[in-house]
């Protein structure tokens, strides 16, 4: 897959003063210039000259490559970096709504965020320095066909103001429960059997899925220059260094840019249809659950969700239904072994009048406190250390994206679960439904917030 470096740059003569930006848009393989884009934009500040060029960088890419293209954007301004990659909050409230409009256009890419040294932004700076030069003579920006590295292909790229990519209205990830859920397994909230799965009707974009700065925690404080030598443990804005591990209270939208996890539980196989426990056994799907995973990837396929990676248990029902929505997205499955189902033990492929009769000891111990196993099984407490762990490691590896995680009803609860905070016994009190979508932000500043729950409009 080809992939591209963005460096974007902006400057301002008297900070505030007159301003411009500059972008150039490469080739990652060989450095080639394939768009350099600049404008100067009156009086202006340092800080919003470049984040007018990100934004006109974001704005080249999108056009020269389309939406979910790979590209390492690179800028000397520590500020712009930190605040995208959600390490730092944005405290200037001139600088909010172009940090929104970068964010938005962002989320249409797979972006890195990488700082630079100034001297190695040379191209970038160079067209920033055009556009003021030119300004000031009273003319326009014109692409000069100089480019720092490689052959260039340039041309005038302008960019407006104008936000790409936001959301309409639409309906919220919400469904009714299909069926009474009595335990935890794969087979506790099995369909009611022979009920046939429907392709999704069409869904609008929801702001869920693109909330990305906290519009009440922005104050008026210092702009920085690029040229500051700044700590990058420092909230540049407000002077004051950041707090690692602060919480939120998601009463409003965090200050930065979500990872969005898309939980999917996979289709109906044949111990669903009858309602029996299903651990680490391998059971195919149905072709019911087929057509429930096609409704889920017809649904996925369109806005808002923008999925840029599918990751899957590595059992066969979740592959098989991950793999039926990667196709339609053009994706590939990353299988994560920690979102495999609890281990069920002597339990597996019974139900639940049947372990209730055999095991009525053992299964009152289990209903009663997550750290009893079944016998030769796995505790809810064991299974919750695994299933944080790899959340945990997909937030992180995947930060600032848009994932679809396919697993099972006891992952995708514990997930929800530490999500809300809540003690583990909160597994006894949710419902999850095959083929049923759940969906957690999470943000670098603090919150995790669950948006959905057992959303499953698109079986109907």
């Amino acid at each position: 897959m080809t992939s591209f470096v963005i460096e974007a740059d902006g400057g301002s003569r008297g900070n505030p003063g007159p301003a411009g930006y500059g972008a150039v848009v490469k080739d990652a393989a060989d450095g080639q210039v394939l768009v350099e884009t600049a404008e100067a934009i009156g009086t202006q500040t340092n800080n919003v000259a470049e984040y007018r060029g990100l934004i006109a960088g974001l704005q080249s890419l999108l056009a020269l490559a389309g939406d979910g293209a790979v590209v390492e954007v690179r800028m000397d301004s520590k500020l712009v970096v930190e605040q995208m990659a959600g390490r730092w909050k944005i405290k200037n409230e001139g600088l909010r709504p172009l940090a929104l409009e970068a964010g938005t256009l962002a989320r249409r890419l797979r972006v890195t965020w990488q700082w630079i040294p100034r001297e190695k932004n040379k191209d970038a700076d160079r067209l920033a320095n055009e556009a003021m030069d030119a300004a000031a003579k009273g003319r326009p920006w014109q692409p000069s066909g100089s480019a720092g590295t490689g052959s260039a292909r340039t041309g005038s790229a302008r960019t407006g103001s104008t936000a790409a990519g936001s959301a309409g209205d639409g309906s919220p990830l919400t469904g009714p429960s299909e069926a009474r859920e009595f335990g935890l397994s794969d087979a506790s909230a099995a369909e009611v059997p022979g009920r046939p799965a429907t392709a999704a009707a069409p869904l609008a974009a929801q702001d869920s899925l693109l909330d990305l700065i906290d519009a009440d925690a922005v104050s008026s404080d210092q702009d920085v220059s690029s040229d500051q030598d700044v700590s990058s443990d420092q909230d540049v804005s407000s002077g004051q260094a950041a707090v690692p591990g602060t919480t939120g209270t998601g009463w409003r939208a965090p200050t930065t840019v979500a990872t969005s996890l898309l939980l999917l539980r996979h289709g109906e196989t044949p111990l669903s249809v009858e309602r029996r426990f299903s651990g680490l056994g391998d059971p195919e799907l149905t072709p019911n659950g087929i057509a429930q995973a096609e409704a889920a990837a017809a649904r996925l396929s369109r806005e808002p969700y923008g999925i840029q990676v599918v990751v899957s248990s590595p059992l066969k029902r979740a592959r098989a239904t991950a793999e039926i929505v990667a196709a339609r997205l053009g994706l590939e499955v990353v299988v994560e072994e920690g979102l495999r189902e609890a281990d069920f033990g002597d339990w597996e492929g019974h139900t639940f009048t049947e372990i209730q009769r055999r095991w009525p000891d053992a299964l009152a111990a289990w209903l009663a406190d997550p750290s009893a196993a079944p016998p030769g099984g796995e505790s809810f407490g064991v299974a919750a250390r695994r299933v944080q762990a790899t959340g945990d490691r997909l937030v992180e590896r995947y930060e600032g994206r848009t994932v679809l995680a396919v697993s099972h009803v006891t992952p995708i609860k514990m997930l929800l679960q530490s999500a809300l905070l809540a003690p583990l016994a909160a597994l006894y009190r949710m419902h999850l439904d095959l083929a049923a979508l759940s969906l957690i932000e999470y943000y670098a500043d603090g919150p995790a917030v669950v948006k959905a729950f057992n959303d499953t409009s698109h079986l109907r």
